[in-house]
């Protein structure tokens, strides 16, 4: 394939001897994730959840009404739970969470891609919501690379405020403060993308291969929001249906072989539903002993698929009667998902890489 470059830029050929030095001509690409804290004691998760329950695209009540129960009352005692659930699964060789160590591997790929395609015109990087690497620590660091041009693709497949445009939120105010912004774009969700589908049905369709039984059914857990989202405009439960509907057209299945819910619900008020933690226990009482799960809004594995559906939702489908539980791994840095994820990239890179 032949390796395509960024238009070129004019070099500061006549800037006097004192000039600053300017690198420039370079187009970042920038892959953001939710986040994660930086360990699971008490005090890093105590600043994680503070900074991720504080944002008001996640929690949108009143701050003078929701931040005295946040800091005298949640987080007082979530960092304990929280905590023991990201020990569980935490990464102990690497010194970081599952989610850290995907992302790590998903940019090398992806910054491979990009290489093959583009030469050394492109930097490939990756950043967090919350926690660390911040946003703006990478953005600073692709401009002072020369990024003249920036790529920001929030790993969300579908759109939601409280993932994808809080993401973006970030971003744009990362470049407060710069004296010479970059030109900037921003990837939209891919949750129909045929390559992203067919990327899911092989995952499915792998899993499936090596178990002994077929599943009875296959539930597609999506992360939840308030039903007052859907209510006032944000497409995410839409988007989310097709998803599984494209899944299920895809795999050639019925309408009965697969079933959408979602997980991690949050406070009193009323979520999008069915509930994946009261669905699997739904299904085991009606004669569904074997089911297979995956997680198609999340593009790396993370504390809501690794601990709270191959745990919690798990033991509430056994403890309902069910038999034979199987969690399908996130996409993460399967060939076929970062293939697809390269295309989308492509796609928006049209007009500044010739």
């Amino acid at each position: 394939m032949n390796k395509m470059t960024a238009s070129p830029v004019p070099a500061m050929t006549h800037a006097p001897a004192d000039h600053p030095k300017v690198k420039m001509g370079k187009v970042g690409i920038l892959l953001a994730n939710l986040g994660t804290p930086d360990n699971y004691d008490y005090w890093s998760m105590r600043r994680y959840l503070n900074e991720f329950l504080s944002d008001r695209r996640v929690i949108d009540y009143s701050p003078w009404l929701w931040q005295p129960l946040l800091q005298l009352v949640i987080l007082t005692k979530r960092p304990f739970s929280s905590g023991a659930a990201y020990k569980s699964i935490w990464n102990e060789e690497a010194g970081e969470s599952p989610l850290m160590t995907i992302t790590k591997d998903q940019t090398a790929k992806m910054a491979t891609l990009m290489q093959e395609r583009y030469g050394d015109s492109v930097i490939v990087d990756y950043c967090m919501r919350y926690g660390n690497p911040s946003t703006k620590s990478k953005v600073d660091a692709l401009v002072a690379q020369g990024c003249t041009k920036i790529l920001f693709f929030p790993l969300y497949p579908q759109y939601a405020g409280a993932t994808s445009a809080t993401a973006c939120d970030q971003f744009f105010r990362s470049l407060e403060d710069i004296k010479w912004q970059p030109q900037v774009r921003t990837v939209g969700p891919y949750f129909d993308h045929p390559l992203y589908i067919e990327a899911l049905a092989q995952s499915i369709e792998r899993a499936y291969g090596k178990l002994e039984h077929r599943p009875d059914v296959l539930v597609a857990s999506y992360h939840g929001v308030p039903q007052r989202y859907l209510m006032e405009g944000d497409p995410y439960h839409c988007q989310c249906q097709k998803t599984s509907r494209l899944l299920k057209e895809r795999l050639g299945w019925g309408d009965t072989e697969i079933v959408t819910t979602f997980q991690s619900r949050f406070g009193p008020e009323e979520w999008l539903q069915p509930y994946t933690v009261e669905e699997v226990a739904r299904l085991a009482e009606q004669g569904k002993k074997r089911i297979a799960v995956c997680a198609p809004a999340f593009s790396a594995d993370c504390i809501e698929t690794l601990e709270e559906i191959n745990e919690e939702i798990r033991e509430s489908f056994e403890h309902a009667g069910g038999e034979e539980f199987t969690y399908i791994p996130c996409l993460n840095d399967d060939d076929a998902h970062m293939r697809a994820l390269a295309v989308v990239i492509g796609d928006n890179l049209q007009g500044w890489m010739d």
